[in-house]
């Protein structure tokens, strides 16, 4: 297998923990394209895949997921990203959370790193910077947090109890 193919199975475990996750909590799995033309034929407790954007330079961009969530009154954007090895994920962290900041219409994101592979201080970076300018007042309003896979399930428990 290529690297790149390598990349895209690892990310695929990634995106299919947390539809595995949340489909536990009761979230019914939709890509977004069929959501959008017939939002009534689905029910209030969505996870919405491939979820379009505009991005800072002006070209259309996809997120993994938009958790739509009626009961809970949530509307959360996930951005999940995989890098076992070395390569240029962690390279794109500063354009994620510029698009984070000025771009994704939602308020509320949660990034989701996992793999390891990225460069030393690349994810404490994206950490300081999601910090920073959440004390800084310069989010544009936005709540984003970094979390690792295990943190993501933990914080779902949490969220969706039952």
């Amino acid at each position: 297998m290529s690297q790149g193919g390598f990349a895209n199975d690892a990310g695929g475990t990634l995106e299919g923990t947390v539809i595995s996750t949340l489909g536990k909590k009761g979230f019914e799995v939709v890509p977004y394209s069929k959501w959008v033309k017939k939002p009534d034929k689905f029910g209030n407790e969505l996870l919405l895949r491939n979820v379009p954007f505009t991005t800072i330079y002006g070209h259309p961009g996809k997120t993994e997921f938009l958790i739509k969530s009626a009961q809970h009154d949530m509307e959360i954007r996930i951005e999940c990203k995989w890098q076992q090895s070395s390569g240029s994920v962690d390279e794109k962290f500063p354009y994620l959370y510029l698009n984070c900041i000025e771009a994704m219409p939602e308020k509320n994101i949660i990034i989701i790193v996992e793999g390891g592979g990225y460069k030393q201080g690349a994810l404490q970076w994206l950490k300081d910077a999601v910090a920073q300018q959440k004390y800084l007042g310069h989010n544009q309003g936005k709540n984003i947090r970094v979390m690792s896979l295990p943190e993501f399930i933990a914080w779902a428990n949490r969220a969706f109890r039952k």
